[in-house]
This record gives C-alpha cells, structure tokens and sequence, in this order.
C-alpha cells in the first residue's frame, strides 16, 4: 500500500516517532524496511525492535542493523509477555490484518502504550467515489484496486474510536493528518476528522 510520503519519509511515521520517550523499549509491529526503528535508535536512543511478515522488509532491516524477526502480526503476538516493552507500535497495518481486534489487545498487553496509525477509510474522497460512481475507491493514498489491496478490515477514524471503546482502552493522544500531512484541529469533533482525516495515529494505553 502506498503511504503519503514527504521528502522520502511517511508523514505518519514523523507523528509515530514524536509519541515515543527517549531511551525507551520499543516494539515496532509489520515494521517494513526498518525506516522508523532506525530513526528512533539514532534520534532518541531506544532499544528497539521489530517484527515483519515479509522476507524482504526483514532483510533490508538486517542491512540497517536491526533486531527484526519474521512473523505475523496475527500469529505471533501471543508469544509475547504482558509489558515487556514501553511502547508497541502498529504502522499502516491495522486494516490488513485477519482479526484487528486481537492485534490490538495484544498491542496494550504487550506494551505499557501502544501506537497505531492507520488510513482513513471515511475520507470525504472515497465517499464521494462510492456515491457518484458506485465502485471501491481508489485515491493516491491508497491506489491499489479492489482486487489486489493489501486491506482486508476498511476502518473510519470512527471505527476506531469505537473499538477503543470495547476494550476499555485510553486514548492519551490522537492526531489526524490531511493530505499534505497538517495536523488537523486538536478539537475538532470526531465527525471533522473522519470527514476530512486522510490518517489517523493514535497512542493508546490501558
């Protein structure tokens, strides 16, 4: 899936690495290339580490000298103890898993925080095309047709919350970003952000 980018880097992974306290642990969930890790040890100094279902996203991350293991975001969370990092981070990867519900318990079972960013299927954009042309959106954000899309769960900003709700999870901060990667108003009900939010990061704890 293709990510807004600026200057080479995600906008979401520069909110992502804003959340994150210095010289903490960190587990960063579906961590692709190792972009983020690498920031977060070489500007805040955590110990960091990854987990990535792809061969290649694991191998490029052994070329910047990570810690990452290959698994599956689904599959592999269990084997994790209760707090056994500061902060979990989940990435653009929430909507393709197989039971979202569950990666997020895991994620606040896991870690004291957890950071969840995620495209906004509620985006005034893809409303638009499902009304006036009745087929599955396709935006720059998310290019992929509907056949060959890595998302399998399409989630609002809304929906989000929402699940947050069922597992009595904290809200401690939460950003949502325009196309060109703004923070949108801080105090802008729910309903704005998910009319206008093209993504949304989320830091969370229980």
């Amino acid at each position: 899936m293709t990510i807004i980018t600026h200057n080479g880097s995600r906008f979401d992974l520069e909110v992502v690495a804003s959340l994150v306290a210095p010289g903490s642990r960190v587990l960063d969930v579906g961590c692709g290339d190792g972009e983020l890790m690498e920031r977060l040890a070489l500007d805040k100094g955590v110990d960091a580490r990854g987990i990535e279902l792809s061969q290649t996203g694991v191998n490029e991350c052994v070329a910047r000298g990570l810690s990452v293991i290959q698994g599956d975001a689904d599959a592999d969370l269990d084997a994790y103890l209760d707090e056994s990092f500061d902060y979990v981070i989940l990435s653009q990867t929430l909507q393709a898993t197989r039971d979202p519900k569950t990666v997020l318990q895991n994620l606040l079972r896991i870690g004291s925080y957890a950071i969840v960013s995620f495209p906004n299927f509620g985006h005034w954009r893809m409303r638009m095309q499902l009304l006036f042309q009745g087929r599955m959106p396709i935006t720059p954000h998310l290019p992929e047709p509907w056949y060959a899309t890595p998302n399998i769960h399409f989630c609002t900003i809304r929906d989000f919350v929402s699940l947050c709700e069922e597992l009595d999870a904290t809200v401690q901060e939460a950003i949502a970003l325009n196309a060109t990667g703004g923070r949108m108003p801080i105090r802008a009900p729910w309903w704005f952000w998910n009319m206008f939010g093209q993504q949304a990061v989320f830091l969370l704890h229980r």
